[in-house]
């Protein structure tokens, strides 16, 4: 009788979810057997080695923050400033993704200790970063003022998920929302 092997995608996903919960030390093939109730055995079938699994890891992150958000985004259709709006809804709930901003955080965290990821991560960064060009170009005409809201757009997505202040009585989405309309003037 034949044995189910426990699909590639399962080991990445686990592994995705181990580095966003631990860093990229907690990704051990024995605790991600471990995880989806299986043997270390089934791993082989799909990589070499860890460094494999962790390659993998990154082209899944790579492709879900990128292509995927891009994707979904101008599937969409509508004018420029309608595609932001669901960009900042598809950033704001990862929306099917694989992936969130937890994920991103231990991703960059990761780029600190190792060069390789760091590279990964500046392509990926300058990928978001030109396509927010090309939709804040589409309305504002100025390539200063298209820099500074693209800077000021992909900063605030990331660094709200860090701050913990009050603000006068208004939520962070509240705020969120008053960010996303200013950028969008």
């Amino acid at each position: 009788m034949a044995t189910a092997r426990t699909p590639r995608g399962s080991w990445i996903a686990a592994g995705l979810r181990a580095l966003t919960a631990g860093g990229v030390e907690a990704v051990r093939i024995e605790s991600l057997a471990q995880a989806l109730g299986v043997t270390r055995g089934g791993f082989y079938w799909h990589f070499a080695d860890r460094q494999a699994l962790l390659e993998d890891m990154l082209d899944v992150w790579e492709q879900d923050v990128t292509t995927a958000v891009i994707e979904k985004v101008e599937a969409g259709g509508g004018d420029a400033r309608t595609r932001l709006w669901r960009l900042f809804a598809v950033a704001a709930t990862g929306d099917g993704l694989l992936t969130d901003i937890h994920t991103d955080f231990a991703v960059r965290d990761w780029s600190r200790r190792d060069p390789a990821v760091a590279q990964r991560l500046r392509r990926v960064d300058n990928r978001r970063m030109d396509y927010l060009r090309r939709l804040f170009g589409a309305f504002c005409p100025d390539p200063d003022e298209v820099e500074v809201r693209c800077t000021l757009c992909f900063t605030v997505w990331i660094g709200n998920r860090l701050l913990t202040v009050d603000h006068g009585g208004r939520s962070p989405a509240e705020v969120m929302e008053l960010i996303q309309r200013r950028l969008l003037e």
